[in-house]
């Protein structure tokens, strides 16, 4: 993979949450995407099945902090991999259009604030 593919994954620029909500709508754009596989679409599909089935291969009652671990190892697996297996042409477009979208948010106005019993 190019070093180009990482940088638009892990843009720590505004902080975790803001990466991991962007990674979500990744994931949700990918998914409705039909030129993504089908085949590559079950990964993030059996990853989330993983997560509410009561099998575990790390029960969180014999191994608390193991068992959540393990789960979220799997969301994490499951949601990188997907996207690394998606055509780079697709993730490079989708991932264009929401740093558009989020540009535009961003915007600061710059203005003057003035208190109403002034006038």
């Amino acid at each position: 993979m190019t070093d180009n593919r990482r940088k638009l994954i892990a843009n720590p620029q505004g902080g975790l949450m803001k990466s991991f909500v962007k990674q979500l709508k990744l994931i949700g754009k990918l998914m409705g995407d039909s030129r993504v596989s089908p085949f590559v679409k079950v990964l993030p599909i059996a990853a989330l099945a993983y997560l509410i089935s009561p099998v575990d291969l790390a029960p969180g009652v014999v191994f608390p902090v193991i068992g959540a671990l393990d789960d979220a190892a799997i969301m994490w697996i499951g949601s990188t991999l997907f996207v690394q297996l998606c055509p780079d042409n697709i993730v490079k477009e989708h991932m264009e259009e929401l740093e558009m979208i989020t540009s535009d948010s961003d915007d600061i106005v710059d203005a003057e604030s003035s208190d109403i019993n002034d006038r």
